[in-house]
C-alpha cells in the first residue's frame, strides 16, 4: 500500500475481521461510543433538571399567597387614605376581602384588587379559636389592631404579621 493512502486513510477493525482501510466517513457510519452515548446522556439529564427547577409550581408557592395577601393589605390601606373613608380587611380560613364604609354602613368590595379573594389551592389560613378576624384602616390608614396569623399548605406552615401601619410581614 502506498504512504498516500495511509495518510487519507483510516485502519478500522470492522468486517468479518479483516484488517481494512477505510475512509473516516464510512467509519463514522458504524456508531457512537460508549463514551459519547453516556456525554449525551448527562446532558440531556442536566438540562432536564435544568427545566424542572424553573418551572412553577401548579399549585402555587405558599410565599406567593403572603405576596398577594401583603399587596393588597397594602392597596387597602392606600384607599383608605386617598378616599378618606375606612376600609376593613377580613381573614377567614378559605379566603380573605375588604369592606368599604359608605352610607353609614360596611359595603363589601367586589371588584377591582380588593375583591374577595381565595387562598390559592389548599392553602388554608389557622385562625386559633375564631372563624374570622378584622381590621380596620382608618383615614390616616391606621389599623385598629394588629393581625397575627397562619398560612398552611401540605404540612408547611408561615406566620403573617399585620402591624397597626398596614406592613405585612413573615416567618417561617
Amino acid at each position: 500500500m502506498s504512504d498516500s493512502f495511509e495518510n487519507t486513510g483510516r485502519h478500522c477493525g470492522c468486517g468479518t475481521g479483516q484488517r481494512v482501510f477505510l475512509s473516516l466517513k464510512h467509519c463514522a457510519q458504524q456508531g457512537f461510543t460508549l463514551v459519547e452515548l453516556m456525554v449525551v446522556i448527562v446532558i440531556i439529564g442536566l438540562l432536564s433538571g435544568a427545566v424542572v427547577l424553573t418551572m412553577a409550581d401548579p399549585r402555587g408557592r405558599i410565599a406567593d399567597d403572603v405576596d398577594r395577601f401583603a399587596g393588597r393589605a397594602g392597596a387597602a390601606r392606600d384607599s383608605a387614605i386617598i378616599s378618606g373613608k375606612p376600609v376593613a380587611l377580613w381573614v377567614s380560613a378559605t379566603a380573605y376581602g375588604f369592606e368599604r364604609r359608605d352610607g353609614g354602613q360596611w359595603q363589601a368590595v367586589t371588584e377591582g384588587p380588593l375583591a374577595t379573594r381565595n387562598w390559592a389551592g389548599d392553602t388554608r389560613a389557622q385562625l386559633g379559636s375564631t372563624t374570622q378576624i378584622r381590621a380596620v384602616f382608618d383615614s390616616v390608614g391606621r389599623a385598629d389592631q394588629t393581625l397575627r396569623f397562619a398560612l398552611e399548605r401540605g404540612g408547611n406552615a408561615v406566620t403573617l404579621r399585620m402591624d397597626l401601619d398596614g406592613k405585612v410581614t413573615s416567618g417561617e
